[in-house]
C-alpha cells in the first residue's frame, strides 16, 4: 500500500472542502483532496443548485399563469448542474496543484488515513464531509419507495400527487415548485411549518404556498406509511389518511460520519456533529471539521466562511476564530424569507428591555407598490444602536438581506446604514427606511431636540 505524505487532507469536495483545497494549494501547501462521491458534493449535485433551478423554471411558470413543463423544468436542472460543474471538477482542481484521490476515506491513526488502496499521512485533516437527508423512525418507510433531495431531481414525470414530510426549508421550497409546475401537493409537519422562523414572517410564507393550492397539514404526528410505487398512504394520529402518488422526506439533515472511523483518529462526536472548539478544531489537533458536520448549521456560505477561518489557521498558522452570529439564512420560496442574528422571540428572550423592535412593511416602498410585490416586511432588533437580527419577508428578501449581514458581521452601529444613500426606487429602501425608524423618534419625538431647534431658529442669523 502506497503512502501519500502531504501538509493538508481534505477530505469531502463538498463547497467547504473545496474552497480549502483551492486556497490551499494556491498559497503554496501541498494539498490531498479525498471524495468517494461527486465532486461539488450536495450544493451541486443534489442541493442548492438544482433546487434553485427548479425554483426558477417554476416561477416563470407560475408568472406565465400556466403549468410549465416538467421534462423541461427538469432539463433545465441538470443544464445548470453541467454548466457549473466545471469549476468543481477534479481536472480544475489537479490543474491547480491539488492531488484528488477519488474513494472513501477512514482514519488508521490520529496521523493517517485510508482510501482506494492508499495511506495518507498529513499535518493536518480538514473533514467536510458534507450531510444527508435524515430518515426519521417511521413504521413502514423502508418497505415503500421514498424521495429525498439525492433521487427528487431524477424524476423525468411530473408526480401527480407529492406527499413531503417535512415543513421546513428543503419541503416547503419543493413543495412550491412542484405545485407551480402542476402537481398536487401535501405538506405533512409534526410540529409549526418554518417552526425555526419568525411567526409573523412565517405566516407571509404559508399563505402565499397555500394560496399556490399547497396543502399544509401541522401539528400531526405520522404512525405509519404505507403501499407502493404510485399508490403511497401516509397515516396521521387519530386515524386521518394523505394518499399520494409520490413521496419526499425532507425532515432534517444528518452529517456523514459514519465511514470516518472517528475514534481511531481520537476526534469525538456525537451523532449530530463533530465536537470543535471555537477555532474548528477537534479533540485531535491536527484535524479540523467545517461545514453541515461541525455542528453550527447546514449552509453552503457557512462551509466557506469555515474554510476561511481554516486557512488561517492551518495554512498561515494565524490565530482565527469562528463566530456565527452573522450568519444569514434564507428559504427560497416566492415569497422569501431572511433572516441573520437573532429574531424577535430570542432577542426579547436574550436582551429584555434593552431591545427595541422596528418593522416597515414593504407596501410602504414606492417599488414594491409599483413592482406589485408588497406583501411582507423587514423586521429589526436593536440593542444600543446596533442591530442583533433581521428578519425580511418579501420578494428578493435573500438579496435585500445582505446589507445587515454587513451590519451585524462589522458591528455597524445604525447610522451606518440610515445615512447609506440608495438609488431611489429600490427594493432596498427598505433597509434603509427600517433603520430610519429607530431614529425617528429620537428625533422628532424629542422634546430636548425639539427645544435645540427653536433656539437656534430664534438666534441663527
Amino acid at each position: 500500500m502506497s503512502l501519500i505524505r502531504t501538509d493538508i487532507c481534505v477530505i469531502g469536495a463538498g463547497s467547504g472542502g473545496l474552497s480549502v483545497a483551492a486556497g490551499a494549494v494556491q498559497m503554496g501547501a501541498r494539498v490531498v483532496l479525498v471524495e468517494g462521491h461527486k465532486m461539488g458534493g450536495d450544493c451541486l449535485n443534489y442541493g442548492c443548485v438544482p433546487s434553485k433551478a427548479l425554483l426558477a423554471q417554476a416561477k416563470a411558470a407560475h408568472t406565465r399563469a400556466e403549468p410549465g413543463d416538467f421534462a423541461d423544468a427538469m432539463a433545465h436542472v441538470h443544464a445548470t448542474i453541467a454548466a457549473i460543474a466545471p469549476h468543481d471538477s477534479v481536472e480544475r482542481f489537479e490543474g491547480l496543484g491539488v492531488q484528488v484521490v477519488q474513494g472513501f476515506a477512514h482514519f488508521t491513526s490520529p496521523t493517517e488515513i485510508e482510501v482506494a488502496g492508499q495511506r495518507i499521512r498529513a499535518r493536518r485533516f480538514v473533514i467536510a464531509t458534507g450531510s444527508r437527508a435524515s430518515k426519521p423512525p417511521i413504521a413502514g418507510l423502508d418497505d415503500v419507495p421514498y424521495l429525498t433531495n439525492e433521487t427528487l431531481f431524477d424524476l423525468t414525470e411530473q408526480p401527480g400527487h407529492l406527499l413531503i414530510i417535512g415543513g421546513g426549508p428543503i419541503g416547503l421550497e419543493m413543495a412550491q415548485a412542484h405545485r407551480r409546475l402542476g402537481a398536487r401537493v401535501t405538506v405533512i409537519e409534526g410540529a409549526r411549518a418554518m417552526g425555526r422562523e419568525d411567526p409573523d414572517a412565517a405566516s407571509v410564507v404559508l399563505d402565499a404556498l397555500r394560496a399556490d393550492g399547497v396543502e399544509i397539514v401541522e401539528d400531526v404526528q405520522i404512525e405509519r406509511v404505507g403501499g407502493h410505487a404510485g399508490a403511497i398512504e401516509v397515516q396521521v394520529k387519530g386515524g386521518t389518511i394523505f394518499a399520494g402518488t409520490h413521496l419526499l422526506v425532507a425532515a432534517g439533515r444528518t452529517p456523514n460520519l459514519e465511514r470516518l472511523d472517528l475514534d481511531r483518529a481520537g476526534v469525538k462526536h456525537d451523532t449530530t456533529a463533530i465536537h470543535v472548539d471555537a477555532g474548528l478544531r477537534t479533540s485531535n489537533r491536527r484535524v479540523l471539521a467545517i461545514g453541515d458536520v461541525a455542528g453550527h448549521g447546514q449552509f453552503t456560505h457557512l462551509a466557506g466562511y469555515h474554510a476561511g477561518i481554516v486557512i488561517r489557521r492551518a495554512v498561515l498558522g494565524l490565530p482565527a476564530r469562528a463566530r456565527h452570529d452573522h450568519i444569514p439564512r434564507v428559504t427560497y420560496t416566492d415569497p422569501e424569507l431572511a433572516q441573520i442574528g437573532l429574531t424577535e422571540a430570542e432577542a426579547r428572550k436574550r436582551h429584555g428591555a434593552a431591545l427595541s423592535v422596528h418593522k416597515v412593511g414593504f407596501d410602504q416602498i414606492d417599488r414594491a407598490q409599483a413592482d406589485g410585490r408588497t406583501d411582507g416586511f423587514i423586521k429589526l432588533m436593536v440593542v444600543r444602536g446596533r442591530p442583533v437580527g433581521v428578519t425580511i419577508v418579501g420578494a428578493q428578501a435573500g438579496e435585500l438581506i445582505a446589507p445587515y449581514a454587513l451590519a451585524i458581521s462589522a458591528r455597524l452601529k445604525l447610522s451606518a446604514i440610515a445615512g447609506t444613500v440608495l438609488p431611489y426606487p429600490t427594493l432596498s429602501e427598505v433597509n434603509k427606511r427600517v433603520a430610519g425608524a429607530y431614529f425617528s423618534p429620537k428625533l422628532f419625538g424629542n422634546i430636548n431636540v425639539k427645544r435645540v431647534v427653536g433656539a437656534v431658529q430664534r438666534w441663527m442669523p
